[in-house]
């Protein structure tokens, strides 16, 4: 979680909690130092936001209960941007959250923005290189397959002499996820293949059948995937 993300976070927490709490049961329920909790406070409290240290055995951090962080204030060109940013996204794993961040800063847009922005959006076409068929896995369990970092067990399809996808040489993989990677027009999932002994990238429009297993695999040296991305103008995301 980054750290504005966890400030966030630790406002609702404080903000909707009956009781105080401590610095160290902060720490515990992010998973952060109880300094890096002390230095989101401080930074908090330098911001305006009310939030207090109450002393004792049942002391700790508390906040106005009626207290909320102010919404994004976003410029037109700066709601245009995220807003085609998130519709670009829709033929992507992460489809739903991003359907879900798109009604929730088209709430809250500036009125006078409003018109503007839809407009600029109405001009915008996306040609998918993939039309979705049912064959495919859905996209948005792209997404739960990274965040359970789980061995996968796919059906993949191979090539046939023109490119395309082949049923006739489909193979079935055991593969320990790494992440995701957009290359060109698709998406690709990322992971150490033991079919292949190697790393590799699957074409999610090509991947018919996916398993998650409750094997948890071991860690592999992030460097292998950073030596076989280096042979791309890759750049990451965050």
């Amino acid at each position: 979680m980054k750290r504005a993300e966890r400030q966030y976070a630790l406002v609702d927490l404080l903000r909707g909690a009956r009781r105080p709490w401590s610095a160290a049961r902060l720490a515990g329920e992010f998973e952060v130092s109880t300094r890096t909790i002390e230095r989101d406070i401080k930074s908090l409290q330098l911001s305006g936001v009310p939030i207090y240290a109450d002393h004792g055995v049942a002391g700790g951090y508390s906040i106005l209960r009626e207290y909320s962080l102010p919404p994004l204030n976003l410029s037109a060109a700066e709601s245009l941007a995220v807003l085609a940013g998130l519709a670009l996204l829709e033929s992507s794993p992460y489809q739903g959250a991003a359907r879900r961040a798109h009604a929730k800063i088209a709430a809250v847009m500036n009125e006078e923005h409003r018109a503007p922005v839809q407009k600029m959006l109405g001009m915008m076409q996306v040609i998918d290189a993939v039309a979705a068929t049912d064959d495919v896995v859905p996209l948005g369990m792209l997404s739960d397959v990274i965040a359970a970092r789980r061995v996968v067990r796919l059906t993949y399809l191979g090539e046939d002499a023109n490119g395309g996808p082949d049923p006739a040489t489909s193979t079935e993989r055991d593969v320990e996820t790494m992440g995701l990677v957009r290359a060109g027009d698709t998406w690709l999932l990322a992971g150490w293949c033991r079919l292949r002994d190697a790393i590799r990238g699957f074409r999610i429009e090509r991947i018919t059948r996916l398993e998650i297993l409750d094997e948890v695999p071991p860690l592999r040296d992030p460097a292998l995937l950073e030596a076989d991305l280096a042979r791309w103008p890759t750049r990451r995301l965050g």
